[in-house]
């Protein structure tokens, strides 16, 4: 538009230049040819045409003044138009992203619901922030809250969609001070920030961390967790990716929080409400899946009937709350005694309880049997301020040799039990 503008303003010069010159140059013409005395109208004519040009001229400035505005105006509009181009296309680009986020999240919403027990929910909480922040050198760690203890316990870290062995089990620096705060926490590099002693930093690694991302997962100001991302490179997350981590962060808290009322449920239909042992209709199932595998790899199985000896003595000299006592510290010396991983401890029913040691001989078994009948008789239980010795009888059983079902074995370790009682109680008999 400009370029027009002054095209046709240089056309206009020109014709304005024709218009003036020719008619002097004819007047010029006829005076030197025809009459002399023509040189003064001729000279007036000139005075006329340089007031004209020179009016012109000035006219003609201030329109380039005009333009050069114009131009200037128009490029500032341009400039103006291009930015806001520019941050529509940036805006464009990011709403795009968000789509793509939050349809990612949806996914993962629906898968996370899909998982009931905590394990499972941590598991995949872990493998979908991999699949999100695709960080190859990247290690995402959950985290749970032990309610009876108030501290974290890890539950699942994977590297790369394959699981790693984190050393702290029970948090770091960082996972305290996200304890402490309730706030997310974003590191760009752990050896330049003010918040941490860089001393107890480096003294507490186990593993190499440089950029940490980490989120509490918390429902009502409740702690429940802390999920964690973190890398060995340092600057290696943004804060916009603490954004995305805390609304991860939010939907995983519900999650893990209805997993563990899931277990809790879960627990209370296999276990023994009074000594937190498993029930007999567990023990049931377990056992017979226990004899399949262990039969495949030709491999021994034990099983265990424990009995309290003169129970009803306890009940009837210092009352039904006695009784119960007796048996929850019957309860806590099988744990402490039978605490090989794998071992199965139940309570069959009244005062008899039952143990399944996989993978035990039946002279392994007689040996952990009588020295449980030991450990037993030497802790007394305080009963109304009174020390009250307590004696328990063992059966010993083992599959195959002394059955090959389980009603067999369960059989043949009852037998053994009341071999036990005619010999005098507080002792181990075997099948």
């Amino acid at each position: 538009m400009i370029q027009k503008l002054k095209q046709r303003s240089f056309k206009y010069f020109i014709l304005l230049v024709i218009c003036l010159l020719l008619p002097l140059i004819g007047f010029f013409v006829y005076a030197t040819r025809f009459q002399t005395g023509f040189f003064a109208f001729l000279t007036l004519a000139l005075l006329i045409n340089i007031l004209l040009l020179s009016l012109f001229f000035h006219r003609l400035k201030n329109r380039r003044s005009l333009l050069k505005l114009q131009r200037e105006e128009f490029s500032e509009k341009a400039n103006v138009l291009k930015v806001d181009l520019e941050n529509e296309v940036a805006a464009i680009a990011a709403f795009r992203r968000k789509i793509v986020t939050y349809s990612q999240l949806k996914v993962f919403v629906e898968k996370l619901s899909l998982c009931l027990t905590q394990e499972d929910s941590a598991h995949m909480l872990c493998r979908e922030v991999g699949r999100f922040f695709e960080q190859a050198d990247a290690t995402v760690v959950v985290y749970v809250l032990d309610a009876a203890t108030g501290e974290l316990a890890i539950v699942s870290s994977e590297a790369n969609q394959h699981p790693v062995n984190v050393k702290s089990k029970r948090g770091d620096v960082f996972d305290r001070w996200i304890m402490q705060n309730m706030q997310p926490l974003y590191l760009e590099d752990t050896k330049n920030d003010f918040r941490f002693d860089q001393d107890k930093v480096e003294e507490e690694q186990t593993r190499p961390v440089r950029s940490v991302l980490s989120v509490p997962l918390a429902i009502h100001a409740k702690l429940v967790g802390i999920l964690r991302l973190d890398s060995p490179e340092p600057a290696k997350f943004h804060k916009e990716d603490l954004r995305f981590l805390k609304a991860i962060g939010d939907v995983a808290a519900v999650a893990i929080e209805n997993a563990q009322l899931y277990d809790k449920v879960e627990d209370l239909a296999i276990r023994d409400s009074l000594t937190g042992l498993y029930l007999r209709r567990y023990l049931a199932e377990r056992l017979q899946e226990e004899l399949a595998r262990h039969l495949r790899r030709d491999k021994p199985v034990a099983f265990l009937i424990l009995d309290l000896d003169h129970f009803k003595q306890y009940n009837d000299s210092f009352g039904h709350a006695a009784g119960d006592l007796v048996l929850r510290h019957m309860a806590a010396l099988m744990r402490r005694h039978f605490s090989t991983p794998g071992n199965l401890l139940c309570r069959y029913g009244g005062e008899e309880f039952c143990v399944v040691l996989p993978e035990c001989s039946k002279e392994e078994a007689m040996a952990l049997a009588k020295s449980f009948v030991a450990l037993v008789e030497s802790e007394a239980v305080t009963l109304r301020r009174e020390k009250t010795p307590v004696t328990v009888s063992v059966g010993v059983a083992v599959f195959p040799s002394d059955g090959r079902t389980k009603e067999e074995l369960i059989q043949k370790a009852d037998h053994a039990l009341y071999e036990a009682k005619r010999k005098g109680r507080n002792c181990a008999c075997a099948a």
